[in-house]
């Protein structure tokens, strides 16, 4: 679904059906333009199919034309669209510059290209790490031949490290070059050992056996050697022990020499290294093992001037032979068993073992020993030597490389464990170097001594930290063993405070998980002292959580007691909460048990709440059931439709409008998201309705209203008729007055009888017509002030000419709202004014027009 992010512009022309793809669509869309349209988009597209294939030919003809031309072959690359032309450049790119330039440019968009510029970068950088390897080793090569104390072990060391190299030609010839100087030092340095041991040996024999001139000469000779072997470029790696043996060994044959210049006539030289006397007849044992003991000490660098002093003795007279009994010749037998043991271990390389027989020998007593026995004797004695000597010298090598590793122990950064491990191997194996080829030298000891104690120091002061820590511990635990016991003593669970208990026997467990190691003879010890405290602490706990463990069970009880479809059940739900969190608070219980309760006890409430939900659901159904009655109701109201005059659609809206109210309140609760806009569209449907009903009222009140207004003037012209001179039209005016509309029951009737009162007064003697009149002129003045109290009370403004009596009218009006209690209502003055209309009364234009104000104000209050 990416495979966009690795295409180039010009990859997507390269798929001819998607070419052909786009010319048809093209087609499609110009097809509706015309057919010439069509047919040049097509050959537009077909031209551009034709340019891109002769751009590919151009580019691949310079992809093989590039011979080698690595920057041409870059530029291709880059700008190439073709990824077949931009894989045949590629091959021409070979320096690491153009790799890392072309692989940063194509590694998101040809892979193929980006993967061939990769596998040579990386093959050039391993190309270079080797040849940095060869260098590092080859500069190693050079600090090796350079160094005066060259050994084995550094030159093995290189070439194992030369093995895993792949160098180029050039640092290869110049390795073998340096390792072959190396070799032939190496070779140096064992000729020149070797020939130091052999003019050891033979300055040995020398002083063993001095002679005359020839064994003068023969030491001058060895002593030049040895000066022109200290003199050697190599005489650095000559050990310093074997340089010590062959100056002692130079002095002893110097004093043999010496002593042996005033003899008259010196003893032949014996062929072996064992003394002359063994030749001539059967020494005694303490003179073989003093002749043993004499060549020893020659091997350990002590001048051997028992063993040169034994051919002086030679010509003494021997030993008187004495009597061989079998208790001598058991003794000889064992003593040659001995031996042989000792040559067997000498032939299998076991020194410490025939050093165990060579001092076993030296302190067995035995009989006389043939001259055979003697001569064997010697010679194992001698092998044994020369196999110590060479023990010896190797035994220093290796201890040198065993001080030279101690040394560099604090460097390698080992754990404290590892470094102590180290340090003891490395005396283990010096002890062991002790056993198989002799003591070391003092100085040698002392150095690696040195080193061991400065490589384990670090180890040495972590150990003291970590015992210290562990006293610290162990002090830190009594504390806490001692803290227990006061808690016991001062009785928490005697005041009840069971939270404060329950802290501090948790603080106090966790502080001892948390104290660290302590040694093994106290851990036991205050292991068994803290928790006989904590149980004599905890025991009143424990109890007091046994009920409230009973405590928290009957919260749960009670939850599952609970009535779902109860209106107070989140309440008292939410109060066992509480109640539990109450709990909780004054006694906590141990962490798994509590975890267990409230896992209880949140069941129990995740319960009551899905069966709440399950009720909710189906309250949802309801709800929606209410929703869609609402909008029946809704829709029923904003289709009203009736023909008929105003007065019976009137009736029909308020009838409407009253079934509408009764469905509605019969209705439960609706959803609580369509709630505001289903009450919304209900008011608009209602008030709707109520405006078209309140229109019809409006155009019936104002036509009551006109009719009122028509028939009070009517009755007034009437009375104003009856009270001046002149004939009065009976019929006439009832003609008028039955040309009226009829008004309300209250208006009409008063309005009627006033009218009818007129009439007869009209129609009747002068007399009456003239009381009438009298009356109608009396009747003035309180018609005026009750137009003026009924302004006041209708907040309409009298005039000027009425503001005295406005004021002392307001004060009585004022007086009389105080004493009955409320002000006059809208309908009250509908009474008033329906009196008013009785009243029969004269007056003039303007107290009619006052009449007809206060008449369309009360009129428009009341309708």
């Amino acid at each position: 679904m990416f495979e966009f992010l690795f295409k180039r512009p010009g990859d997507k022309g390269t798929d001819p059906q998607a070419a052909q793809g786009q010319n048809a669509e093209g087609g499609r869309g110009d097809k509706g333009g015309g057919a010439s349209r069509g047919a040049a988009g097509g050959q537009g597209g077909q031209g551009g199919q034709d340019g891109k294939e002769a751009r590919r030919a151009e580019q691949a003809a310079a992809a093989r034309a590039l011979a080698g031309n690595e920057a041409a072959a870059v530029e291709l690359i880059l700008q190439s669209e073709f990824a077949d032309v931009r894989l045949a450049a590629a091959e021409h790119v070979v320096s690491q510059a153009a790799l890392e330039q072309v692989q940063q440019a194509v590694r998101n968009t040809d892979r193929r290209v980006a993967k061939l510029m990769q596998a040579r970068l990386d093959a050039i950088r391993h190309r270079q790490m080797e040849q940095r390897q060869a260098e590092a080793s080859i500069s190693q090569a050079q600090r090796l031949l350079q160094d005066e104390k060259l050994t084995p072990n550094l030159v093995a060391d290189l070439d194992r490290l030369w093995k895993v190299i792949d160098a180029p030609p050039e640092l290869a010839a110049e390795f073998d070059r340096l390792r072959a100087a190396l070799s032939a030092r190496l070779e140096a340095q064992v000729d020149l050992q070797r020939a130091t041991i052999d003019a050891l040996a033979a300055l040995r024999k020398l002083a063993a056996a001095p002679g005359g001139e020839e064994a003068a000469q023969e030491l001058e000779r060895l002593a030049a050697e040895h000066a022109a072997r200290l003199a050697a470029p190599e005489h650095a790696s000559l050990p310093r022990h074997l340089r010590t043996d062959v100056e002692a060994a130079l002095e002893a044959a110097r004093a043999a020499l010496v002593r042996a210049a005033p003899v008259a006539e010196p003893p032949a030289p014996a062929p072996a290294p064992a003394p002359a006397p063994a030749a001539a007849g059967e020494p005694q044992p303490e003179q073989a093992a003093g002749q043993a003991d004499g060549q020893e000490g020659v091997a350990h660098d002590e001048p051997a001037t028992d063993g040169a002093n034994a051919p002086a003795v030679a010509p003494q007279r021997p030993p008187k032979e004495k009597k061989i009994t079998p208790a001598d010749r058991e003794a000889n037998e064992r003593f040659m068993a001995l031996v042989d043991a000792m040559e067997a271990a000498l032939a299998q390389g076991q020194l410490h073992v025939a050093a165990e027989h060579d001092k076993t020998l030296k302190e067995s007593k035995t009989g006389r020993l043939t001259a055979q026995q003697s001569e064997r004797l010697a010679h194992v004695r001698a092998e044994f030597k020369r196999l110590s000597a060479w023990a010896r010298w190797g035994g220093n090598v290796s201890r040198e490389e065993l001080v030279h590793a101690v040394e560099e122990l604090p460097a390698q950064n080992l754990s404290m464990s590892e470094l102590a491990k180290k340090v003891s191997a490395m005396r283990e194996r010096w002890k062991a170097l002790d056993s198989v080829s002799g003591a070391a030298p003092k100085s040698l000891w002392e150095k690696f001594d040195a080193a061991c104690t400065a490589a384990y120091a670090p180890a040495a002061a972590h150990f003291r930290h970590l015992a210290d820590e562990r006293h610290a511990n162990a002090a830190r635990a009594q504390a806490l063993v001692d803290e227990v016991n006061a808690l016991i003593a001062d009785s928490p669970a005697a005041r009840e405070d069971w939270r404060s208990l329950a802290s501090s026997s948790q603080r106090l467990r966790q502080a001892w998980s948390r104290l660290g190691t302590i040694d093994r003879k106290d851990k036991k010890r205050l292991d068994t002292a803290f928790g006989k405290a904590m149980e004599t602490l905890m025991a009143p706990l424990e109890e007091q959580r046994k009920i409230e463990v009973a405590r928290r069970e009957q919260l749960i009880e009670e939850v599952y007691k609970l009535d779902p479809a109860d209106r107070h059940t989140v309440d008292t739900l939410r109060g066992l909460q509480e109640a539990w969190q109450g709990h909780a608070k004054a006694l906590p219980l141990e962490r798994r048990q509590e975890q267990a309760l409230w896992q209880k006890f949140r069941a129990a409430c995740d319960t009551i709440f899905a069966r709440r939900k399950e009720s909710a659901h189906a309250a949802d159904h309801e709800r929606k059931a209410h929703l869609h009655a609402r909008e029946a109701i809704c829709a029923q109201l904003e289709n009203f439709a009736f023909e008929g005059d105003d007065k019976a659609r009137q009736a029909a809206i308020v009838k409407a409008l009253r079934d509408a109210a009764s469905a509605w309140h019969a209705t439960g609760p609706v959803p609580r998201a369509a709630e505001q806009r289903i009450e919304q569209r209900y008011r608009a449907a209602v008030a709707a309705l109520q405006g078209e009903a309140d229109a019809i009222r409006k155009r019936a009140g104002a036509a009551q209203a006109n009719a009122l207004r028509d028939k009070l003037r009517l009755v007034q012209a009437l009375e104003n008729a009856v009270a001046a001179p002149g004939p009065v039209d009976e019929q006439n005016w009832k003609g008028r007055w039955a040309a009226l509309p009829p008004l309300p029951p209250d208006y009409e009737r008063s309005l009627h009888g006033r009218f009818n009162a007129a009439l007869q007064a009209a129609a009747g003697d002068p007399a009456v017509r003239a009381a009438h009149a009298a009356t109608l002129e009396a009747n003035r003045a309180r018609l005026l002030a009750e137009v003026l109290r009924q302004e006041i009370v209708a907040g309409i403004d009298s005039g000027p000419e009425f503001a005295r009596d406005r004021l002392r009218m307001q004060v009585e009006v004022l007086q009389d709202s105080l004493k009955s209690g409320h002000k006059a209502g809208g309908a009250s003055q509908a009474a008033q004014f329906a009196q008013l209309c009785a009243l029969p009364a004269l007056l003039d234009d303007r107290t009619a027009s006052r009449i007809e104000a206060l008449f369309r104000r009360i009129g428009a209050e009341g309708r």
